[in-house]
């Protein structure tokens, strides 16, 4: 695994790290004000993080932490238990009540760690019904999400059946302190000083975005194994990446950890083909080998070697889940690549290579986007859906060229690195 300079791993307890970790989420990932209320979700599992969390937001000025627990064997009694009809529906209540939350100015904390094959087994049929409610469900929330209303991040768990699924040979004990270890490496808790570490990094991703947004170009397009892909860019698009400020004024971290440089592409010019270089974890459902055609910027043939059933039925969400709302770009040699595992995670995955995300855009990733209305967004090419949905297509084989408005090319990654 990856170190970072001046890390400090064989001094430290995991107790130690944890708490850092807890103390990162904070400080780094939400920017958290004195007197803002928290909402947090997480598994069962995470409970110890959670308590890690909790303690340094309240030493933060927090008013109210709140955490909404799941419980991943009650999501599989009700898959096997529930009534057929039951799949259509979802606790709108609930999201309605978090994004009042939001709307009163709360900031929303995701612990991920969910084991990625937890549904594979189940009726495909009910998987997709249960999260096409559960998306519609939760618009209201993730509306103020996506948007950046509000300060949010996303940090992780090293929960046991996420481990086994990564480190399947090894007994569990080793499994989840392999896990931890590669988390703790690439949150950068095992600096000397993780928030001056997440500065510099910070400031790194945002001289990147720097460049990018100076050469305005007008298309993005990758070649490959099984890709040759033209990524339209939305007219008037801005890059970000690493920190950022939400519409509340607070600079946040939305995912720790980041490596990703990101845009929104347009909605209508995007053609060509291209092929996964990571598996998806969706849902519980483990989508590998994927393979699609754009034309004209809609995904018009999608094929996959597990999960095709789901993949086809999560492209029929909306009339925006077959278009894009994201494209980033991640060099082949981050800090999660050159650790050499597969996390079956899109938060970590994601950051080990560039990729593509179906669906909703971040308004954010417009010049002057916390300004413009939902219309003006879709006039310069922003997509609108129910889902986002991160999945990866770079590799070392992977080459990007920038396209200017003139047509001419120019070469932005090569073998998966910056040129």
């Amino acid at each position: 695994m990856t170190k970072h300079a001046g890390t400090l791993p064989d001094l430290l307890s995991h107790e130690e790290r944890l708490d850092r970790l807890g103390a990162v989420a904070v400080h780094v990932g939400l920017g958290l004000r004195p007197g803002q209320e928290l909402v947090m979700t997480a598994s069962l599992d995470a409970l110890p993080l959670v308590r890690r969390i909790t303690e340094h937001a309240y030493k933060a000025g927090a008013s109210l932490v709140t955490t909404l627990f799941s419980d991943e064997e009650a999501a599989l009694m009700r898959f096997r238990n529930a009534p057929d009809d039951s799949f259509d529906a979802a606790s709108g209540w609930l999201y309605e009540g978090m994004a009042k939350a939001f709307a009163s100015g709360a900031a929303r904390l995701a612990i991920s760690g969910e084991n990625p094959s937890l549904l594979a087994n189940e009726n495909p049929d009910k998987v997709s019904r249960a999260n096409r409610a559960r998306s519609k469900a939760y618009m209201p929330a993730l509306s103020h999400i996506a948007n950046f209303d509000i300060n949010w991040t996303i940090v992780s768990y090293a929960s046991p059946a996420w481990a086994k699924a990564m480190f399947p040979d090894d007994p569990e004990d080793i499994a989840v302190a392999k896990l931890w270890h590669a988390i703790f490496a690439a949150s950068r808790v095992d600096a000397a000083d993780p928030v001056a570490a997440w500065a510099a990094h910070n400031g790194e991703l945002q001289a990147r975005t720097a460049r990018l947004n100076a050469s305005r170009y007008a298309a993005l397009r990758f070649r490959g194994p099984g890709t040759d892909l033209t990524v339209g860019l939305a007219d008037e698009h801005e890059w970000a990446g690493g920190a950022s400020q939400a519409k509340n004024g607070i600079t946040c971290n939305a995912n720790i950890p980041t490596e990703e440089v990101f845009t929104t592409p347009h909605r209508a010019r995007v053609d060509g083909y291209v092929a996964s270089t990571k598996p998806l974890a969706y849902q519980g459902t483990l989508i590998q080998d994927i393979a699609v055609r754009f034309e004209g910027g809609r995904i018009v043939e999608a094929q996959a070697r597990t999960g095709a059933d789901v993949l086809n039925k999560v492209l029929d969400t909306d009339e925006g889940a077959r278009r894009l709302g994201e494209v980033a770009l991640v060099p082949h040699s981050s800090p999660i690549s050159k650790s050499g595992l597969l996390f079956y995670n899109t938060l970590y995955d994601e950051n080990a290579a560039s990729h593509i995300a179906l669906g909703q855009s971040y308004s954010k990733c417009f010049v002057n986007g916390a300004s413009l209305s939902p219309d003006e967004l879709a006039a310069r090419g922003a997509n609108t859906s129910l889902i986002h949905i991160d999945w990866m297509i770079g590799s070392g084989e992977v080459d990007v060229d920038g396209i200017s408005a003139s047509g001419s090319a120019e070469p932005v990654m090569r073998k998966g690195e910056w040129t």
